[in-house]
């Protein structure tokens, strides 16, 4: 098989004296080696996993193109900032039929085991995805309860919120948009690396809606 080898660093330092670079580098390289794998580095240097970086999305272009037959990494962090994140890739690589291997968290598609793992880790990020959501209804039925207006702050950050409601203003259509935060790898609000339509609907909404008070009303 011929896989994706992925390295990721979080800070210019790392980028520049190779902190961490040349261990994830060898960890990837001996596992490939062991496997019988034939394997291209791609690394994103000095960015962080809150989105999905150059070289990370073009990794997933070219297994999703059937360029490589998997993808690994050292860590799971390497890879992903959140469960959601992890869940979605290893979602899709079960999806397009590539393979996912993590060398230190027993995450591999071509094992039972592994695969059990990644099962477990989808799990998870239900649980999460359930907690945040029990949460945040919690949240909105003690503002309710306080005749407080429910438009909280959005989860999205200031920047690309903004960037929605300029471009819904230049007349872009909230599909257009999704699209385009989808392909310039920016995370969305739970995490994943794909915008749906809703999400920046209601983006929109919330950052276009009145704080105001009900008892005003």
């Amino acid at each position: 098989m011929h896989v994706l080898g992925y390295v990721r660093v979080s800070t210019e330092e790392q980028a520049n004296s190779g902190l961490g670079v040349e261990a994830q580098v060898a960890a990837i390289n001996a596992e490939c080696r062991r496997r019988g794998w034939s394997v291209e580095i791609l690394s994103d240097l000095g960015r962080s996993g809150k989105q999905v970086n150059p070289e990370l999305r073009r990794a997933l272009d070219l297994l999703e193109s059937g360029q490589a037959d998997g993808l690994v990494v050292a860590k799971l962090d390497r890879l992903a900032r959140s469960v959601q994140h992890a869940s979605a890739v290893i979602n899709t690589a079960q999806e397009q039929g590539w393979t996912l291997c993590v060398i230190d968290g027993a995450i591999d598609l071509t094992t039972a085991n592994g695969r059990a793992m990644a099962q477990m880790l989808s799990v998870f990020a239900e649980l999460e995805r359930e907690m945040i959501s029990s949460r945040t209804k919690d949240a909105l039925a003690a503002r309710s309860a306080r005749g407080l207006y429910n438009g909280r702050r959005s989860a999205i950050p200031a920047g690309v919120l903004r960037r929605i409601v300029l471009s819904r203003a230049e007349g872009s259509s909230f599909g257009r948009i999704a699209g385009e935060l989808t392909a310039e790898g920016v995370l969305s609000p739970t995490g994943l690396p794909v915008w749906q339509e809703s999400t920046v609907r209601r983006a929109f909404a919330t950052a276009s809606a009145p704080e105001v008070h009900l008892a005003e009303v």
